[in-house]
């Protein structure tokens, strides 16, 4: 399992419309001292039962493709970052994923053999830089549940071409029922529990809301004998952060700063301490520091926020 003080301390850079160079990648480091990135290559289905994931096409924004994601990678490790390679799909309109239903037995086939084209494709480009991590999926569990035999197949098939080690990203409700934990090398969960109701939740408060899901967390750490790896985290700035922080709509939009920075803070003393708990990916960073963020933000990004202070404090002790 994880080291105690050896953590893998990252953060998840957001795919947009351009390359990237050193005045990008930087303030990974310099802001909060990560030493790990997630690059998210992406495809595209139009509904949850759509059998086909449109990918690596020339309409995609530089980042979401084969070749963007290379460059990205390539880009982060010049700071001596390691990559997590995350490809995710992206239903239009933004559906949950995990919804994802076929209505026929021929569209599950048809969806499985586009699905692993997708994976295959970024499983290649994760073998061809030696990205220390590749990630198989990000919240699909409706997939997951229905199809059991091909997620053990395509597991077989990754490891055919890629040599690294694997996790899933379960959504924090659905880690629990996750059939394949024992072929991976991470449990992987999105870990947007519910911890706080209040407005503005205390450190106290959210470290005691901690409690219930450590334990359950803990529980499948010791049964599979498996590191558990935040595959996304965080919290936005926003009043109740900590009541449903998966949620990203707008309609949530009074910008509290001393929430995010408090829930944030709980996570930390709950989980980077512990021998069984691997580290995470804070969700989430842009590449254009000096205009993502602020102190008008109500979003998810920790970047020119008081946050950030927390976080590179953590990091810095709990660095590889």
């Amino acid at each position: 399992m994880s080291g105690q003080n050896s953590k893998i301390n990252g953060v998840s850079f957001v795919s947009s419309r351009v390359k990237i160079d050193s005045t990008h990648t930087k303030p990974v480091v310099t802001t909060l001292g990560a030493n790990y990135a997630t690059v998210m290559p992406f495809g595209f289905v139009s509904t949850i039962s759509t059998p086909e994931i449109a990918f690596n096409g020339r309409r995609q924004w530089v980042g979401e493709r084969r070749a963007g994601a290379k460059q990205y990678a390539l880009a982060l490790r010049e700071q001596n970052l390691k990559i997590m390679i995350k490809p995710q799909l992206w239903i239009a309109r933004g559906q949950y994923t995990g919804f994802i239903n076929m209505t026929t037995e021929d569209d599950w086939s048809k969806f499985e053999t586009s699905y692993t084209a997708f994976i295959l494709e970024y499983a290649e480009l994760a073998q061809e830089i030696n990205a220390p991590l590749f990630c198989i999926g990000t919240e699909l569990e409706n997939f997951v549940k229905m199809r059991p035999a091909y997620w053990t197949s395509l597991i077989k098939k990754i490891k055919t071409i890629y040599k690294g080690q694997l996790t899933y990203a379960a959504n924090w409700d659905e880690f629990k029922r996750t059939p394949f934990w024992s072929e991976l090398d991470y449990i992987g969960i999105d870990a947007y529990f519910p911890v706080s109701e209040e407005q503005t939740p205390t450190i106290e408060a959210c470290i005691e809301g901690w409690k219930t899901h450590k334990a359950v967390i803990k529980e499948y750490a010791l049964k599979y004998n498996k590191p558990i790896l935040f595959t996304e985290y965080g919290y936005r700035s926003v009043d109740f952060s900590g009541k449903e922080p998966w949620r990203s709509d707008r309609e949530l939009n009074q910008v509290n700063m001393q929430a995010q920075v408090n829930t944030t803070k709980a996570l930390y003393e709950t989980f980077w301490d512990e021998d069984w708990f691997a580290g995470g990916f804070i969700w989430k960073w842009f590449y254009n520091y000096s205009t993502s963020g602020g102190e008008s933000n109500s979003q998810f990004t920790p970047q020119n926020k008081p946050v950030e202070a927390v976080i590179k404090q953590y990091y810095k002790q709990y660095s590889k």
